[in-house]
Parts: C-alpha cells; structure tokens; sequence
C-alpha cells in the first residue's frame, strides 16, 4: 500500500514538473529591439507590397485605393480551424493605431502581442523572422500613413486544442528561426536579392512547401509542394524571363493566368520594380531541386 502511494505521488510529482516546464518553454518571447531605427515611409511601402500585407489584410475583394484600408476579414482555412486576418489599420481602438515600432517588431518577428500573447502561426512570422530592422522599420512608418477603419474583423474559429494559444509557443521552438532556407554559396547578389523577398517578406514557402502534421514546413523539400516552384517541379522549364512576367502580368508562357489566392500575389508583385521579381527569379532557379513526386505523395 505505502508502495503504491509513493508511486502515485512520483506520478503526480512528475506531472506537475512536466506542466510546469511546458508553461515555461511556451512562454511568449519578444525578440525586436527597442532601438530600431527610423522608418522611412516611402521605403516602407515597396516592403508592404513585397509582404503581401494586403492581400489577408484589406476586406476581402478589395482593389484600388480599399486594398490600403486594413480592417482585416480574409478568411485563412486549415485542419486546425478557419483563422481570420485582423484588423491592423491606425484605428487606435480596433487596429495598431496605438502600438511602437517595437510592439509591431515583436508582432511580424515573433508572432506576439503587445498583451503577451502568441498569434497562430496563419500570419506568417515564421518568414519574416528573417526581415532586417530597416524594413520592419520602414514598413511599420508607411503603415502609419494609412487610413484608421474602425470594427473588428470576426472572431477565429478554431477548436480544442488548438484555441489554446499557449500550445504555439511551444509549436515555435520547433518552426520560428530567423536562418536561411537554403544556402547559397556563390550566388549572384541578385539570387541573394531573391532569396531575401522570397524567405523573408514574400513568405513563398508558407504555400509552396509541403507541411507536416503539426503544420510546420518541411523544409527538407523547401518550395516542393504544390504547385512546386524548385527546378525540378512545374515551372522547370519557365526560363527566368518567364517567371519575372509571371510575376507582373499573371500570365504563364503558355498564356494561361493565375488565379484563386496566386492573382492577389500578382497584383502584389506588380507594384514591384522590376529588379525584385527578376531578383526572384533568379533565387527561384537557384534553389535545390525538388522532384515532382514529392507533391504528388502529399
């Protein structure tokens, strides 16, 4: 009997120690700098553009001048729930009116509130963990000169376990890095160029490679998923002419044009001098390639 106490209180001793180291290791961690240094407006807007702010945060179907009004309402589907793009306008109230420049570093790089809280992973912060303090900075000033949109966008939907946010701290110490994707030793400063808009502020990956069943990227096959955008996938023979006019017009070189989610990429990429989609490019026919059947075992 005395056995068997003992044995059930190590249990419990044990259980209370695992809870409490997991509570510690999924704490909320702000890693931008208080120091970062002044934003450039004008600079700041080619980055919004390159980041896609708009295409999740502007209403849905929004064009024109509406795509700079932020309220937010995209709805992002996945097996984990349906997440809903926020409102990120000036309004001081519903939006980021009131945040620093710091409180929206920790936000894009670290995927955390200015309250302490982990975003769900749906807003991309996994890539821009790798954005420089000069384009944090430069977005974050341009975004101040957008029109504040008063509302809410609707709630997330998402079920247990997954409502509870605590659990993505632990998700990041698996997924958030601010490391390269892929080497590139030896490249051009345009590849380098490339490599930055697509890992980082084009976040390329969060769609074209394939994920695990905890919804990381599996980065062994980087670009690989579907549609594949390595050498070795479905634009293998676009040369990089090709792919840099795809990237302006929607249009593929056998003249069909994208759609669904790709065309608000492309309205996007448009806005663009042309030196990033042609810097693009160039990553895209620099990265490993990734064969066909990789997609295809999805």
């Amino acid at each position: 009997m005395a056995r068997g106490r003992r044995l059930a209180l190590s249990s419990a001793v044990l259980a209370v120690a695992g809870a409490a180291a997991g509570w510690a290791l999924s704490a909320p961690e702000r890693p931008g700098p208080a120091d970062l240094p002044p934003g450039d407006a004008a600079a700041g807007e080619r980055v919004f553009w390159a980041a896609g702010c708009a295409s999740c945060h502007a209403a849905p179907q929004a064009s024109g001048d509406a795509m700079l009004e932020l309220a937010g309402g995209v709805e992002l589907e996945s097996e984990f729930g349906t997440f809903v793009a926020p409102n990120i306008s000036t309004d001081p109230n519903h939006g980021i009116g009131g945040w620093t420049v710091s409180d929206f570093a920790n936000a894009v790089r670290g995927g955390v509130s200015p309250d302490g809280r982990h975003y769900y992973p749906a807003f991309p912060y996994t890539s821009y963990s790798r954005m420089s303090d000069e384009d944090v900075a430069d977005l974050f000033a341009f975004m101040q000169t957008l029109p504040a949109v008063a509302g809410d966008a609707p709630a997330h939907r998402v079920s247990f376990p997954f409502n509870v946010r605590r659990g993505v701290g632990l998700w990041k110490r698996l997924y958030l890095n601010d490391e390269p994707q892929v080497a590139l030793a030896g490249a051009s400063e345009e590849a380098v160029r490339g490599q930055y808009l697509v890992e980082a502020l084009g976040h390329c990956g969060e769609c074209h490679t394939p994920r695990a069943v905890t919804g990381g990227l599996e980065t062994e096959s980087w670009l690989g998923g579907r549609p594949n955008i390595t050498p070795g996938g479905d634009i293998a023979d676009w040369s990089e002419e090709d792919i840099a006019y795809y990237l302006e017009s929607g249009f593929t070189p056998d003249f069909d044009s994208a759609g669904g989610r790709m065309a608000a990429v492309v309205r996007n990429m448009a806005r663009l001098p042309a030196e990033d989609r042609e810097a693009i490019a160039a990553y895209l026919k620099t990265v490993p390639a990734v064969g066909s059947e990789v997609a295809e075992g999805e």
